[in-house]
């Protein structure tokens, strides 16, 4: 072998940082994406149920949402905008209303906080702490709600939070949805801490819960479970945060994933298919009387995201008119379902389990070593997955909700094939 025959490291390996991470498990260059696909630079295709991690819902470059932002930018409109009142800013709020709020008699206020979804983390546990004069914020088990300090100190990954570098503080954490595998009464114990003053749990400003943890696990909490902690936290004279970043916008059927429970949450935090197209917006929601800001004082250069505003208008427009897409979904988790359990085998002689709601399900094993090279296979193979848990022991499954029938069964196809290629 000769030098010659060595590849030369790719720019992406001189340049840009040890920290990026999804290259390393698809290592191609992608070029191009419509629909469910993405294809490399050979033109390759590979089926996506991967969803750019459920910012993608209605798939790749939508043709209904992109000719709203091609129109849009073809007419010189508004890019940058702070948080300056648009033509495309007041499109979205009127439809914002009268699709998802007033359908579902939500008071909700709309806040932009910023471009991610950590931004409308770090928005509502500031505004829950102004609001209550308290500090201390309750989390659970395998939460995941961003990577800045404020939404690492309510993350319950060791890994992710190790990165903080510093102490993460005011911050407490209680037992997820069956995370004792129902061997104790819900909220036992969180309930305890709250009535007994020498617990050492000073009173929360609120508790902030994803209904389905997605990077956790596929952690689903029951409709019962969610409606006794929005009790005890009405009790307790805490606000109810809900992280609908990854679930909501469709993920479980309906628009917001707590609707199945009957809750209505204090606060409410979205992002990533907030824009539908993939383009960068987020939204914090909150009860009016709890609309306490002075101007100005949480803000952000890119919180005025408006050709975001655009796709996201075009994607309400589309799909949240009528029930659908909500339909479609719920008919397609039963499909799903089946399949995952028929993989599994009725007596789960494979070793596997199988959990979710609407369009988002986990595969889990018993270690993370074989859902890694399952998620290796499929990628051979053509298709984007990946994993989840506090030990990676979880095949992550978010294919777009606009996927045909076709693609659905062609990935879960191609998972089964997977998953017996590495048994």
């Amino acid at each position: 072998m000769t030098l010659t025959d060595i590849a030369a490291p790719s720019v992406f390996e001189t340049v840009e940082s040890e920290v990026r991470s999804y290259c390393r498990a698809w290592p191609v260059v992608f070029e191009r994406a419509s629909g469910s696909r993405l294809y490399d630079e050979d033109g390759r295709p590979y089926l996506d149920f991967f969803a750019g991690a459920g910012s993608l819902n209605y798939g790749h470059n939508n043709p209904v949402l992109k000719r709203a932002l091609l129109d849009y930018l073809a007419d010189d409109g508004i890019t940058h905008g702070l948080d300056m009142s648009t033509t495309a800013k007041r499109t979205f709020l009127e439809t914002f209303r009268s699709t998802v709020l007033e359908p579902r008699a939500l008071p909700y206020k709309v806040m932009f906080p910023g471009p991610t979804g950590t931004n409308a983390v770090e928005a509502a546990l500031k505004l829950a702490r102004k609001v209550t004069g308290r500090q201390t914020v309750v989390s659970f088990t395998n939460a995941f709600h961003g990577m800045s300090l404020g939404s690492l100190a309510v993350t319950g990954n060791a890994a992710k939070r190790a990165g903080a570098g510093v102490p993460l503080h005011h911050a407490a954490r209680m037992p997820f949805d069956d995370y004792l595998d129902g061997q104790v009464t819900d909220f036992l114990w969180f309930e305890r801490l709250l009535d007994d003053s020498g617990s050492g749990l000073d009173h929360p400003a609120a508790v902030i819960v994803e209904t389905v943890q997605g990077e956790g696990g596929i952690n689903v909490a029951r409709a019962e479970w969610l409606r006794g902690l929005a009790e005890l936290c009405r009790r307790h004279e805490m606000l109810l945060i809900v992280d609908d970043i990854q679930m909501g916008c469709g993920r479980t059927g309906d628009f917001f994933s707590f609707e199945e429970a009957g809750i209505t949450p204090d606060i409410v935090t979205l992002s990533k298919s907030i824009s539908g197209y993939g383009l960068p917006m987020s939204l914090c929601l909150f009860r009016p009387e709890l609309d306490l800001w002075e101007p100005g004082e949480h803000n952000g250069t890119f919180r005025g995201n408006n050709p975001a505003f655009v796709t996201a208008t075009a994607a309400l427009d589309a799909y949240w008119r009528d029930g659908a897409l909500r339909e479609r979904t719920l008919s397609r988790a039963d499909r799903v379902e089946r399949a995952l359990l028929d993989l599994c085998g009725d007596d789960g002689r494979a070793g596997l389990a199988v959990r979710g709601r609407g369009l988002v399900w986990g595969l889990e094993f018993a270690d993370g070593e074989r859902a890694a090279a399952v998620c290796r296979r499929a990628f051979e193979i053509g298709l984007l997955l990946e994993t989840s848990g506090p030990r990676g022991e979880v095949v992550k499954l978010l294919p777009p909700l606009t996927a045909t029938d076709d693609e659905l069964d062609e990935g879960l196809g191609m998972l089964a094939r997977s998953v017996r290629h590495c048994a």
